[in-house]
């Protein structure tokens, strides 16, 4: 299980977030703490690890589901979605298939990552597969939210905010920090 210190140190969390992290906080305090403090990239971050990979790229397409996307993007929510609704092989790898496709460019491609990274192998041309690493879908979904948050430049931080705070409450799911991918 990833506890809340290993999560902020895969993350790679500022400082000044570690600095306000305290043995024995609940998911849903360390992240409503660091909001508090004005951290919302590193609540961002610190919320896309914590909470289970299936979770994380249904909440990435939730925030997508309320901005005013282009074709390209929507698609790949789509795909991300698909994954969400029925996580199986053929749309992981369809996912993860339209990320590298768009070289992680878009928020489509983000969002598919977020899904296309649950699992499958990063290097299928490689006779021994390699797993990706648990906390890189909760890096992709990051990058999704942080490109949809900057739709708006000038309210890219107050974005931020929003988007965690409407994801708040799935922190209580049992075994929120799992990472698991269901």
């Amino acid at each position: 299980m990833t506890t809340l210190f290993d999560a902020a140190r895969q993350m790679r969390l500022s400082a000044p977030a570690n600095a306000r992290l305290e043995p024995g906080m609940t998911p849903r305090l360390a992240v409503q703490t660091l909001l508090d403090e004005g951290l919302a990239a590193d609540a961002l971050s610190l919320l896309a690890r914590l909470l289970p990979r299936r979770y994380t790229v249904a909440w990435v397409c939730q925030c997508a589901s309320r901005e005013v996307l282009g074709a390209h993007d929507r698609e790949g929510v789509a795909l991300a979605e698909a994954w969400v609704r029925a996580p199986e092989e053929a749309q992981r790898a369809a996912a993860a298939a339209f990320a590298s496709e768009h070289r992680y460019r878009t928020i489509g491609a983000w969002a598919c990552a977020s899904a296309g990274w649950t699992g499958g192998n990063l290097n299928p041309r490689n006779e021994q597969p390699t797993p990706p690493p648990e906390h890189l879908s909760a890096i992709a979904a990051m990058a999704a939210v942080t490109y949809m948050a900057a739709l708006v430049p000038a309210q890219i931080d107050e974005r931020r905010t929003a988007f965690v705070r409407d994801a708040l409450g799935l922190l209580g799911i049992p075994n929120g920090m799992s990472g698991a991918t269901q």
